[in-house]
């Protein structure tokens, strides 16, 4: 009896929402390491837009609080100037992107609602960033293949963040890995997708989550073993993987 009590105790403080944007065991861990780590650092120009965007009814898609933060620091450890995001919501990580970068950094940044887009603009004009983003209302692919053309654009990326349409990264992958510099980075994120990657081929997962599971398992698969590449995924937010280019 003692331990079926503790068995029933122990689950109740593992996360019962599939959608749940942390991969850590229970509430209170996560909480401590947003109001340990994470908030007291949080620009104030990102924690605006986050609780802007807590409002909004898709808020689910924005990056958490832990991985913007993490991508901001990432971007300042690498010197990065030149980057691309595939996948902007309401700029929640393009904003963490832009505060990391110098000021002649620049960002060419797409996503398929531009409307997304401007409900966090103003707070990134605010913040004196707009600037570095070149924003384009437009699916990520024919503007990948448009720079692909140009030799001048093979290699000329050092940080591409990649938060979009799950069933097209393999696709993605195939542009970027041109488009980012030797020795540069790109991240793909929502790679632990809910942590679905592991659940059961039975397990009752949402309609969205069952979809795109398999080709998040393709992509890391893929990623495993591209000899181009070395890698490390990371279990921040839904998971990120970071892909460092090696030729």
């Amino acid at each position: 009896m003692a331990i079926n009590t503790q068995e029933q105790q122990s689950q109740a403080g593992i996360h019962q929402e599939v959608g749940h944007k942390s991969l850590l065991q229970t509430d209170d861990l996560y909480q401590y390491i947003l109001e340990t780590s994470v908030y007291p650092r949080e620009p104030e120009p990102m924690k605006e837009l986050r609780e802007l965007t807590a409002k909004h009814p898709w808020n689910l898609m924005t990056t958490s609080a832990d991985e913007g933060q993490f991508l901001n620091l990432l971007l300042k450890l690498i010197n990065a100037k030149n980057t691309m995001e595939i996948g902007v919501y309401t700029g929640y990580s393009l904003l963490a992107t832009a505060l990391a970068l110098p000021r002649d950094g620049k960002i060419l940044a797409m996503d398929i609602n531009r409307e997304n887009y401007e409900l966090g603009l103003p707070v990134i004009q605010k913040a004196g960033v707009a600037h570095k983003i070149e924003f384009k209302e437009s699916p990520a692919m024919p503007v990948l293949d448009e720079l692909l053309q140009d030799e001048k654009n093979h290699g000329s990326y050092d940080f591409i963040f990649v938060d979009a349409d799950k069933d097209n990264y393999l696709n993605y992958h195939k542009r970027l890995i041109e488009l980012v510099k030797v020795g540069g980075l790109i991240g793909y994120d929502n790679t632990l997708w809910n942590g679905s990657v592991v659940a059961p081929a039975d397990a009752p997962l949402r309609k969205y989550v069952r979809y795109y599971r398999d080709f998040v398992m393709e992509l890391n698969k893929a990623l495993a073993v591209d000899p181009r590449i070395e890698i490390c995924m990371l279990p921040v937010g839904d998971g990120i993987t970071l892909c460092r280019r090696l030729k």
